[in-house]
């Protein structure tokens, strides 16, 4: 297995697919970097050259935000919204979606398993 960025990417898959085991790289990222470093979107892991490998290492600590750095990031930008208090941070702060999603029906991803509430009792006479 190769290891790029703190990851075991797999070498049986093709080296689009591969990269994209690595946080903060997509699809789309994965063709740029391969693009750039010269290798065949469609050649696996395995049939990598050491040049290759270490092109492509260099390629991505260059020029993305990986694995723990981005989700860092990621959480920094979450408590600053948590902190001004806006829209955004007042929905991460009550587990609700963000970005104007429809609560009534969906949305049980973000809310969580249902809470199921009783009805009140009718008073008999």
């Amino acid at each position: 297995m190769a290891r790029i960025s703190g990851v075991d990417i797999p070498d049986n898959k093709r080296g689009e697919i591969s990269l994209t085991y690595i946080f903060g790289i997509g699809k789309s990222s994965a063709q740029k970097i391969l693009t750039e470093a010269g290798v065949d979107v469609n050649k696996k892991v395995q049939e990598w050259t050491d040049e290759e490998s270490i092109l492509i290492r260099k390629i991505i600590s260059e020029t993305f935000k990986t694995e723990g750095v981005l989700k860092s990031e990621i959480q920094l930008n979450i408590k600053r919204l948590l902190d001004i208090g806006c829209y955004r941070g007042l929905r991460h702060r009550k587990g609700l979606p963000l970005r104007g999603q429809r609560t009534k029906n969906n949305s049980r991803t973000r809310k969580g398993k249902r809470k199921t509430v009783a009805n009140k009792k009718k008073a008999t006479r």
